[in-house]
């Protein structure tokens, strides 16, 4: 049975720390692949800064240079606010060969309560929780714990030194780098 890990997200944009959760997790679970799977819109954040096709895009150059990791559009193809349980309804309708591997942030496993039908979700996907600055992955739901190098680097400061005009350099892969710059992405705010 292949394994895969599901890395959801705005991806707004995309960044070394995604990266890093992503390979520790696959390492650390034995994952075959992970899909990074950037939304549309998703239901406990505010809109997205970048269009969906250039997140698409950045995700896909920062992603390029892993074999093991795969970008999927399902939730951005899908439009409007996507949901984890109806993403991983059809995941394993179209992949019962496969058990998936959901990672999320300490942040996400104390959002848990508040996801839509989370009890039937349970049986669709394992968690797979990281640490993250601020947070704690105690949770009522069985978790899966990764331990990786924390690393205080987010899209949203991302964006606020681009508005700055300020350097990104080491934060984002140089292909996401050359990328925001040629679209003048997150210039203003």
């Amino acid at each position: 049975m292949k394994r895969i890990g599901i890395l959801g997200g705005t991806f707004d944009p995309p960044h070394i720390g995604h990266l890093l959760i992503a390979e520790e997790v696959r390492v650390a679970q034995n994952l075959d692949d992970v899909w990074f799977m950037p939304s549309h819109e998703p239901p406990h954040k505010q809109k997205a800064n970048a269009d969906a096709s250039d997140r698409v895009e950045m995700a896909k150059r920062a992603t390029a240079g892993n074999p093991h990791f795969k970008v999927n559009t399902i939730e951005v193809n899908r439009l409007g606010k996507s949901y984890t349980f109806d993403t991983m309804k059809l995941f394993n309708q179209e992949h019962p060969d496969a058990s998936f591997y959901f990672i999320i942030g300490a942040d996400m496993v104390e959002y848990l309560p508040n996801w839509k039908h989370i009890e039937e979700l349970l049986e669709l996907v394992t968690f797979v929780g990281v640490k993250r600055e601020g947070y704690k992955l105690a949770s009522e739901y069985p978790i899966r714990e990764v331990d990786i190098p924390l690393m205080d680097i987010s899209s949203t400061d991302i964006r606020t030194r681009l508005a700055d005009k300020r350097s990104i350099k080491y934060m984002v892969p140089e292909k996401v780098e050359i990328y925001i710059k040629e679209k003048r992405l997150y210039e203003s705010r």
